[in-house]
């Protein structure tokens, strides 16, 4: 990173305690949650049904998946639609606000890939120190 982007970086978001930084908070603790991100992914796709996001995201309880679901749905990045079968039949789908999210969480994705080598040498490098 330059030293200019680097400084447009700094100047980016609001920090401490600031009114805005206390807004916008939650935000990034939704979206940055790891459940939140692979459903957001799985949903780009298209629209799955519950089971079928269950059934795809390995480790995440029934309980997990639907308080996600719920917090994405009252963020505005998730709809949910009922249609009216026996049983009923539940579809959720991104909104345009959630596919707008979809090209930030594949640039962090490119970039923990492109730095996983450095990043795995820093951590063996930081617990063989701390194992000393």
């Amino acid at each position: 990173m330059t030293d200019d982007a680097f400084a447009r970086c700094q100047q980016a978001l609001p920090i401490g305690n600031s009114p805005r930084c206390r807004s916008i908070a939650p935000i990034l603790q939704r979206i940055g949650d790891k459940w939140s991100i692979l459903i957001v992914m799985i949903l780009a796709r298209g629209p799955r049904r519950f089971n079928e996001l269950k059934r795809m995201i390995e480790g995440i309880s029934q309980r997990m998946l639907t308080f996600n679901l719920r917090g994405l749905e009252r963020d505005g990045l998730v709809s949910r639609t009922v249609f009216p079968t026996i049983p009923p039949r539940v579809d959720y789908e991104l909104t345009d606000l959630g596919k707008s999210l979809c090209g930030p969480i594949v640039a962090l994705g490119q970039w923990a890939e492109a730095n996983y080598d450095e990043i795995a040498g820093s951590r063996e490098a930081f617990d063989a120190k701390a194992a000393e």
